[in-house]
């Protein structure tokens, strides 16, 4: 019997490629999305988007999205408060769920941080994409049909002019060599928007970018 489990959702590259293969491992059956949201602004805080843009990928998954409102930035205490509550709210609608599975790709500290909160809860972290090259996944990414765009870029690790283009083959050649392909590092973040997943592709506008805290410049992405 295939096991249950949640999905970490940003609405970005990463956690669709882990949604991806979850999807096709027999060995797993994925019950819903869990998605981390700013409560003033309803946006995820580091990617910028809108919150009604993750309903409405999760609509095109046909899954459920379990959301975890917070705060933001939140210290520590809190985030696993909210985010106990949040998993408690999953397993009342999904029998003999434990496990959540995120788009985590080779940062240590990062994994050894979920491991280490979702054991103090009572729950099992799954890493689908765990050590796989990061050019490598890249292109799997765009050869496996899924779509994205560049929502945030890190000012100090990549020049703004990035920020709004798809991300793609000419964007993935145009990297300097400083800037991993996938910005596990924070250089960029992105947001999914056409995928064999989906049963549709989500229609898109784009608005103003934005700089904060002199840092992040964001590109505004909301539903036609």
């Amino acid at each position: 019997m295939a096991t249950s489990i949640l999905v970490a959702w940003s609405g970005g590259k990463d956690c669709l490629m882990a949604l991806d293969r979850l999807l096709a491992d027999p060995h797993w059956k994925v019950s819903g999305l869990l998605t981390t949201l700013d409560r003033t602004s309803d946006r995820v805080a580091m990617h910028d988007v809108h919150g009604d843009v993750l309903r409405a990928q999760a609509a095109a998954l046909k899954l459920p999205l379990i959301e975890m409102a917070i705060d933001w930035p939140a210290p520590n205490e809190v985030y696993e408060s909210a985010l106990a509550s949040a998993l408690d709210q999953a397993r009342l609608k999904f029998a003999n769920l434990a496990h959540v599975a995120f788009g985590d790709i080779f940062l240590a500290d990062i994994r050894e941080w979920r491991e280490a909160s979702l054991d103090r809860l009572g729950w099992k972290p799954v890493f689908p994409l765990w050590n796989t090259p990061t050019r490598e996944l890249a292109k799997e990414f765009l050869r496996r049909g899924h779509r994205a765009v560049v929502t945030t870029i890190d000012l100090d690790q990549l020049d703004g002019a990035f920020c709004g283009r798809e991300f793609d083959s000419r964007f993935l050649a145009e990297l300097p060599d400083s800037v991993d392909a996938c910005g596990e590092n924070g250089e960029f973040h992105t947001l999914c928007h056409a995928s064999p997943l989906f049963s549709t592709p989500m229609l898109l506008e784009s608005g103003v970018a934005t700089t904060r805290s002199g840092r992040f410049r964001s590109m505004d992405y909301q539903l036609v």
